[in-house]
C-alpha cells in the first residue's frame, strides 16, 4: 500500500529505469494533451473547476519533464526537483483558491454538461497515468511526487464531474467554486508532503 505521509522511509526506487521513462513519456504527452482541452473548455463554459484541472495538466506536464531530467542525475538534484516541484504545486493551490473568490464574487454560472464530457474524458486519461506509474508509486521524493500528481488528478476529475452535476441540478455556481476549493487544499495538501520528504532527503545526503 502507498503511503499518504512522508515520515521516514526506506528508499530503494529512484526512477532510473528504463520502464519508468518511457511511462513518464506517454504520461508527459497524457497530460500535455489534455491541459489544451480541458483550458479551452474551461474558458468557453466559466468553469473554476475546469480551468483549476487544466493548469494541474500543465503543471504536472512540466514538472513529470523536470522529473525525466533529473532521473540519472546526483540524489541531491532530484531532491531539488522535488522542492521546486512542491512550491510549484503549493503556488497552483494558492491561485485557484484566489481565482475562486474572484469568481465567486463574478457570480457566473458554468454550463454543465460541458463540464462533465471533459471532466469524463480528463478522467480517463488520469486513469491511464495512475495504471501506467501504479508500480512505481514508491521511491525518492522526485519518483513519490510523480505519483502524488497523477492520483491528485483522478481523485480532481472526479469532483469535476461531482461539481457538474451539483451545477445542473441546482443551476447555481457554488458545487463548482467547491469542488474548486477542495482542489485547491488536495495541492496545498500534497504540496506540504512533498516538501517534507524532499527536505528530509536533502538533510540526509548533508549529514550522510
Amino acid at each position: 500500500m502507498p503511503h499518504d505521509s512522508c515520515h521516514d522511509h526506506e528508499v530503494s526506487f529512484t526512477g532510473d529505469n528504463p520502464a519508468y521513462r518511457r511511462a513518464l513519456w506517454a504520461v508527459i504527452v497524457i497530460n500535455a494533451t489534455m491541459f489544451i482541452v480541458e483550458i479551452a473548455a474551461g474558458f468557453k463554459v466559466g468553469s473554476q473547476a475546469l480551468q483549476a484541472d487544466a493548469l494541474d495538466f500543465l503543471g504536472d506536464s512540466m514538472t513529470y519533464a523536470l522529473s525525466l531530467f533529473v532521473l540519472a542525475r546526483p540524489p541531491v538534484w532530484r531532491a531539488n526537483a522535488a522542492l521546486f516541484k512542491g512550491i510549484s504545486l503549493a503556488a497552483l493551490g494558492l491561485w485557484v483558491l484566489v481565482s475562486t473568490v474572484w469568481q465567486l464574487l463574478k457570480g457566473t454560472v458554468p454550463e454543465p454538461l460541458t463540464m462533465g464530457i471533459i471532466g469524463v474524458l480528463a478522467l480517463a486519461a488520469n486513469l491511464l497515468s495512475v495504471l501506467l506509474l501504479l508500480r512505481f508509486r514508491d521511491g525518492d521524493a522526485n519518483v513519490r511526487s510523480v505519483w502524488l500528481c497523477s492520483r491528485n488528478d483522478a481523485i480532481g476529475n472526479v469532483a469535476v464531474m461531482i461539481a457538474a452535476s451539483g451545477v445542473f441540478a441546482t443551476g447555481a455556481a457554488w458545487p463548482d467554486l467547491l469542488v474548486a476549493a477542495i482542489m485547491a487544499s488536495l495541492f496545498l495538501s500534497s504540496s506540504v508532503r512533498i516538501l517534507r520528504q524532499a527536505v528530509g532527503e536533502r538533510a540526509a545526503l548533508r549529514t550522510g
